[in-house]
């Protein structure tokens, strides 16, 4: 009896240890080298350091497609150069280079919104190229 209540209490132990290791793992931020105080956007293109072209260029070699959109950003505090890019299975990505080095700092992907518009019209007996 003493065996198993040792072996219950150690699993028990093992399982909230596990649990603690879990819950105080934290995602990680992308650190840019230029920090942000204030949320004054107007001063944002004195202080980066890269010029678009050259954020658009190390956007492109990491996730290619056309680009629809740049611009300067605060992200968690770092001046980013925020990107916008359709690849060519129509998967939307948002690159995230430090506008201080040009190093791509993040890649967000999602699906284009008028696919899931497109699959909602087929659930509601809306097909292309003719009725159900």
């Amino acid at each position: 009896m003493k065996k198993a209540t040792m072996l219950l209490i150690s699993g028990v132990a093992l399982i909230a240890l596990i649990a603690t290791g879990m819950t105080s793992a934290q995602p990680v931020k992308s650190v840019g080298s230029i920090p942000v105080k204030g949320e004054n956007e107007a001063g944002f293109a004195e202080m980066a350091k890269i010029p678009l072209d050259s954020a658009i260029q190390a956007a492109l070699a990491t996730v290619p497609g056309k680009v629809l959109r740049a611009e300067l950003e605060n992200e968690n505090g770092y001046l980013v150069y925020g990107i916008e890019i359709v690849k060519a299975d129509r998967e939307m990505a948002d690159v995230k280079v430090d506008a201080g080095n040009g190093k791509v700092l993040k890649v967000d992907t999602e699906r284009e919104n008028h696919e899931g518009h497109e699959k909602e019209d087929a659930d509601h007996g809306h097909e292309e190229g003719g009725e159900r």
